[in-house]
């Protein structure tokens, strides 16, 4: 039994190779997205849903003057007419047409819940309301008027324009965003009457520096732009960059002394919801100490108060540190990626962008020109024609009475259009009176001027400009920076980059006492108690000190280990004193048993001896063994059967270096003999026959070496000629001068 294989291709079907195939589709698809979806129109600013949204709504006559109406109906009508797309999709980008802190200049008035800047969504679009704004108005105005053409829609039942033609400068006033395919387009908003301003000028210059008119964006939420003019040039000249806009935060004094922080401005694009929880994540990690509190006393304004830890903190550092920390500094990017008047996408400068627009506006005003020519030669055609019959009106009557076709008739005795005749065989009674010719010859001299003056504007450049600029004024006048849409509201002022707080200026510097047992149990007491009192060295049975010593809440503490690993303590995060603190593992991964051989602050000195107890040593630098994490930094690494024995500061004026052994011989050598490294063995400070290093430390050779006599008196003794001991290092050395201690150690 055999099966046949039929290879017979389906009607319609081509044998293609697949990889072409697949892109020539995808072209298909990535331009449709480019052109039809994504990007915005250079000369109105829109894109294709935002266009037929508003142009649904002015069908459904929604002016300003007009009461609203339900979203639903708008969001219905532009689906099932113009943009068969998602309800949900086309009813969130007229929520974004109708919210004040997303549009500098709201196409879209809503009623309702359209959200609010903490991030909350819109209400459903059954509950909502809406009708245009007088922005949207301007922004159509012509579209009667032939100033733009139309097209079929989707299925062919309808037209839609295929943009506006209105004197406002919609792309650059409120900014656009998408993403196509291989391209995105980020334009922030900015001041519509600086934009009509430069565009004024460009009308008399073309080659004129609109950065004189347009200082920098201008955001509907304010805000502060922090760039220098060289950076906000530079963008602006490339049509690429981006924009550090920051919160506007003012400094309120207190009665006694103390202050707080009030943000009353925020950032473009910045939900006040989340920047509030990031605020407040700064202070439970605290990330930030010296924030204390953050509240949202916000009503219809924005009103953050920020609390600081205490009063003596600086309100500069804190201010600088929230610009750093948080998103109340942004970057607000600009890519002027939009579709010329060939509908090819193109980065544009700012001046080739608003050059643009201008040279759409002259061809509207051509074609509104045209169009108005055209409807006055019609209108004179039948004023001409009730003209005649006024003059002839006994015998207009008369034809009309007699002739069984009075049309024909008047069309041959008074040289009559066709559409004349029909005018006047479609005239009421009442206007044969003697006024209705007056007013008629009136309308002809009114209409035969107004053709004139049309006829002289298109056919002169200069008065086109001269008019566009007449028309410009009007439109500044609307939304100049005297009227409360028009006024800027974000301020353009040159800021440095934020800078890091070091650590002491985020903490309140408070004396404290440190304390280490034998079983690694750590605490800070406030103050600088008594390290001989019972009271502040108490331990558990069986635990007894180990370190102890006075510091600031703003130290690093360092704390080695005897395989020569550090570790980093933030002194402001200790444990209290009250009880006996708590393991200090539980701050650091100390690796195994490993025993503890210091701990002292970072700033005891700049610089470390650092030794093991084979003998060998060297001087490391104090910011270079303070450890980022809790796993600490390998600074030494000991020989096998060695480890690291001390760790002694050394004075910003010492010279010599005293070393001793378990076999009870001292030396003394130069201290530039030790090697400075970050981080290694280090080299042979003294040589030992049997045991090891006891002790080492440096000193002022000038001054002598001194050490603590035994007993309870206190005294200390000094050896000032220590030329005995002195040898090169790595030398055995001698036994130490009398009466040292029998301890071995300094």
């Amino acid at each position: 039994m055999s099966l046949d294989t039929d290879t017979t291709e389906p009607s319609g079907a081509s044998d293609v190779p697949f990889d072409s195939a697949l892109s020539e589709r995808y072209l298909v698809y990535a331009l449709s997205t480019i052109t039809a979806r994504s990007l915005p129109d250079v000369r109105d600013g829109l894109k294709p849903v935002h266009r037929r949204l508003l142009w649904a709504m002015r069908l459904l006559r929604l002016d300003p003057a007009s009461g609203y109406k339900k979203c639903a109906r708008v969001v219905g009508d532009v689906i099932g007419k113009y943009h068969p797309h998602g309800d949900q999709s086309v009813y969130d980008a007229m929520v974004r047409l109708a919210q004040t802190f997303a549009l500098r200049y709201p196409l879209v008035d809503g009623q309702g819940n359209f959200g609010n800047i903490d991030g909350d969504n819109a209400a459903a679009y059954r509950y909502t309301e809406a009708r245009l704004t007088q922005v949207a108005i301007d922004l159509m105005d012509g579209l009667d008027e032939n100033a733009t053409d139309f097209r079929p829609t989707y299925n062919g039942e309808e037209e839609e324009p295929e943009l506006f033609p209105g004197l406002f400068p919609n792309l650059l006033a409120n900014g656009a965003a998408g993403i196509a395919v291989g391209m995105a387009t980020s334009v922030p908003p900015h001041n519509a009457a600086e934009l009509m301003h430069a565009a004024v000028a460009l009308i008399d210059n073309p080659g004129a520096n609109v950065l004189d008119y347009v200082q920098g964006p201008d955001f509907p939420t304010g805000g502060i732009v922090a760039d220098t003019p060289a950076a906000i040039a530079e963008a602006y000249a490339t049509g690429r960059g981006s924009f550090r806009v920051r919160a506007k935060i003012d400094r309120v004094a207190e009665k006694g002394g103390g202050w707080h922080l009030i943000v009353s401005e925020i950032p473009y694009g910045v939900q006040k919801g989340k920047l509030i929880e990031g605020i407040a994540d700064l202070i439970n990690e605290k990330r930030l100490p010296i924030l204390g509190d953050v509240r949202d006393e916000s009503a219809d304004d924005v009103r953050i108060v920020l609390e600081p830890r205490s009063r003596t903190v600086s309100s500069e550092d804190l201010i600088n540190s929230l610009y750093r920390l948080t998103d109340l500094e942004v970057r607000v990017p600009l890519n002027l990626n939009v579709l010329d008047k060939n509908r090819t996408p193109r980065v544009m400068s700012l001046g080739e962008a608003l050059a643009a627009w201008l040279e759409h506006l002259f061809v509207v005003l051509r074609r509104k020109s045209e169009h108005r020519l055209a409807k006055i030669a019609d209108r004179l055609e039948l004023v001409g024609g009730y003209i005649i019959a006024f003059l002839n009106l006994d015998r207009v009557i008369e034809i009309i009475r007699t002739e069984d076709e009075p049309k024909a008739v008047m069309m041959a005795e008074f040289e009559l259009t066709d559409r004349q005749a029909e005018a006047i065989l479609n005239m009421r009674l009442r206007s044969l009176r003697r006024l209705e010719e007056m007013e008629l010859k009136r309308e002809q001299d009114g209409l035969r001027k107004e053709q004139a003056d049309l006829e002289t504007l298109l056919s002169s450049d200069a008065r086109q400009r001269t008019r566009m600029k007449r028309d410009l004024a009007k439109m500044i006048e609307r939304y100049g920076p005297e009227t409360a849409l028009g006024k800027r509201r974000t301020e353009v002022k040159e800021a440095g980059p934020t800078r890091e707080i070091p650590l002491e200026a985020m903490i309140e510097r408070e004396p404290i006492t440190v304390i280490l047992s034998q079983r690694g149990w750590i605490r800070a007491m406030k103050g600088h108690g008594d390290l001989a009192s019972a009271e502040t060295m108490k331990f558990k049975e069986g635990d007894g000190p180990l370190f102890a010593f006075h510091a600031q809440t703003t130290d690093k503490l360092l704390l080695a280990t005897d395989n020569g690993r550090f570790y980093t303590l933030p002194a402001d995060k200790l444990p209290g004193g009250r009880g006996f603190g708590e393991p200090v593992r539980l701050m650091v991964d100390l690796e195994g048993e490993r025993q503890i051989i210091a701990l002292l602050p970072a700033s005891a000195a700049a610089k470390l001896l650092v030794a093991a107890s084979d003998g060998r040593g060297f001087i490391v630098n104090s910011a270079d063994v303070v450890a980022e994490t809790r796993k600490g930094k390998q600074v030494m690494t000991p020989r096998a059967g060695a480890q690291l024995k001390l760790l002694r500061p050394v004075g910003a004026a010492d010279d010599a270096v005293a070393v001793i052994g378990d076999n009870r011989k001292m030396l003394v050598f130069p201290l530039s003999e030790v090697a400075e490294l970050a981080r290694g063995q280090g080299v042979q400070l003294q040589r030992y026959r049997d045991g090891g290093l006891s002790d080492a430390r440096t000193f002022i050779m000038a001054e002598g070496l001194s050490w603590t006599m035994g007993g309870e008196t206190g005294r200390t003794r000094s050896e000032g000629d220590l030329t005995v001991w002195r040898a090169a290092r790595g030398a055995a050395g001698r036994m130490p001068p009398t009466g040292f201690p029998r301890d071995n150690r300094f």
